[in-house]
């Protein structure tokens, strides 16, 4: 599927808010506000996945002091499997080396095996573990990508 990707702000927060419900459990769900704030910090910067005017997906980043930082990618349900979590990591790692960052950083649920071969077919590889770091109790992978090579995704 050909989405296209486009920068959004503050302003995208109710959106971006609905989308994040549909994809997580109403414990990790983050509200318009949170986000609203979250873009409005320095270094920090959303981007929006949109198909014939349809909205499908968003990532939020940061990239500050040479290094950049995965804070959530969602994709609505009714899109998954039609490539857009890769499109958005793509625009994500674009958007992160153009703002002068050199490695991205991610948690993930060490349960999540469909996010772990996205990041994995992006060259992330494990530098470290957070036990209990979800509010079910799951634990984290810590996962690092160069991003001296955007095209591998």
């Amino acid at each position: 599927m050909t989405a296209l990707i486009k920068a959004v702000g503050a302003e995208a927060a109710p959106l971006l808010a609905e989308i994040h419900a549909e994809v997580f459990t109403s414990d990790e769900a983050w509200g318009q506000d949170a986000i609203a704030l979250m873009l409005g910090l320095p270094g920090h910067f959303g981007l929006l996945a949109i198909h014939e005017d349809q909205p499908l997906g968003f990532a939020l980043g940061r990239a500050q002091a040479g290094e950049a930082e995965i804070l959530t990618i969602a994709v609505r349900p009714r899109a998954w499997r039609l490539g857009i979590g890769r499109l958005l990591l793509r625009a994500l790692m674009t958007e992160a080396a153009r703002r002068g960052a050199a490695e991205l950083f991610l948690e993930v649920a060490e349960s999540n095996m469909n996010a772990h071969a996205l990041y994995s077919s992006a060259g992330a590889r494990k530098v470290g573990r957070r036990p209990r770091y979800y509010a079910d109790g799951a634990a984290a992978l810590i996962l690092r990508i160069d991003l001296a090579d955007t095209a591998r995704v």
